[in-house]
């Protein structure tokens, strides 16, 4: 049975509504940890910031096993307090 036009538009403001919370969220998650790098400090041309972030992002989603074994040394500092300075 096919569904309503309606009934399909309503599905897809929800879908937008769940997008949009989510989003936030990671962009709120994402933000907190660039301040607790010291991001908030430095001046960068929002380009260049953007190109930093996009290697970053390309680097992790390239190899799984790196991105736990980096997980992993992060964890390791931040628990004897290495990775924290501020």
């Amino acid at each position: 049975m096919k569904k309503p036009s309606r009934q399909i538009r309503d599905e897809i403001a929800r879908l937008q509504e769940q997008l949009k919370q989510a989003e936030t969220r990671e962009a709120e998650r994402i933000g907190r940890i660039a301040l607790k790098a010291g991001m908030g400090e430095i001046e960068i041309d929002e380009d260049a910031l953007l190109s930093a972030f996009e290697e970053v992002a390309s680097r992790f989603r390239k190899g799984g096993t790196r991105t736990a074994k980096a997980a992993a040394a992060v964890a390791s500092g931040a628990s004897s307090g290495v990775a924290e300075q501020g």
